[in-house]
């Protein structure tokens, strides 16, 4: 096979391709037009074939040299697939672990078990993608990720093996301006209202696909209510200050907790039974991966650290 490199040749036949004659592409290459006219001669006669077609004007590639070209992209997306998983193993300033986790999710997720991991493998370095679920999801499956973060696994695909935490469960924000709000107490009981009534009201949601939204859509779809939605936000502590601030009812995670100096502001907390609403944090990886101690040790600790902080 052709002893120059096939990026180069790529390159080459691009810009003639691109120009469609010898003179202008080498000017754009930087090369001589007759260099550039010997090189492309001497691959088709060691391939047996000619690649370009000279009838044409502008030149274009044979029936034959169209093969050739795509199988010389082939090489080039191959090197690049390559180079991505060998990127774990082979980088200069030691291990890389690549983490997908939704932004919202990791502000408050990954505090609990990253510090942690790192101070028992300081040589290993962590690499944050934050980003939707749909695209980590997306980027583990083709290698480009090593974990993605997440919560409620359910309609993951079949080719990641997922460990979860367990499940948590949501209450409710309840602020000043809801016919449910009551004086002179911070925390409801769960016989208060139903589920139904809380959905009736003005709602601050969080962003359409995120977790949490598509389980407040499965119950307004279950109690065929219509949402009077105020507003919606992809970060869920942006939901949890605008329900507080007397904008409307947010439902929220258990681990997203409210502090005590919040005492001053009017609402009422509602927990909610696990049956109607909750999540399971998971970590997520390749089926096809097989884990190195400290990616071993990331899962153990994020399995550990979020059983201690939830316990």
């Amino acid at each position: 096979m052709v002893q120059m490199d096939s990026p180069v040749l790529l390159q080459y036949l691009d810009i003639l391709l691109k120009h469609g004659n010898y003179t202008k592409a080498a000017k754009d290459l930087y090369v001589s037009q007759p260099y550039l006219t010997q090189t492309i001669k001497k691959v088709e006669k060691e391939l047996g074939i000619d690649i370009i077609n000279r009838k044409t004007n502008p030149l274009q590639l044979t029936e034959a040299g169209r093969i050739y070209y795509q199988y010389l992209n082939s090489l080039e997306t191959q090197q690049e697939q390559f180079l991505k998983k060998i990127s774990h193993y082979s980088s200069a300033e030691g291990p890389l672990i690549r983490i997908g986790v939704l932004p919202s999710l990791g502000t408050y997720l990954l505090p609990l078990f990253v510090p942690a991991f790192m101070r028992k493998y300081p040589a290993v370095n962590v690499e944050l993608y934050e980003d939707i679920p749909e695209a980590n999801e997306k980027r583990l499956l083709a290698g480009e990720l090593d974990f993605l973060i997440g919560q409620n696994p359910e309609m993951l695909s079949p080719n990641l093996i997922v460990h979860q935490h367990g499940k948590h469960g949501y209450y409710a924000v309840i602020p000043e301006k809801s016919r449910f709000y009551q004086k002179k107490t911070r925390q409801l009981t769960e016989q208060t209202m139903t589920i139904k009534e809380l959905l009736q009201e003005e709602l601050v949601l969080t962003s359409r696909g995120s977790p949490i939204r598509r389980q407040i859509d499965h119950l307004l779809q279950k109690y065929k209510v219509q949402p009077r939605i105020v507003l919606e936000s992809n970060n869920v502590f942006t939901v949890r200050e605008l329900a507080k601030q007397n904008l409307g009812i947010a439902f929220l995670p258990e681990s997203i907790q409210i502090a005590v100096q919040d005492d001053q502001q009017h609402f009422n907390i509602l927990p909610l039974s696990k049956e109607l609403l909750s999540l399971d944090y998971f970590i997520a990886h390749s089926a096809n991966k097989t884990l190195d101690e400290p990616e071993k040790a990331l899962i153990d600790c994020f399995l550990s650290q979020l059983k201690h902080d939830f316990s």
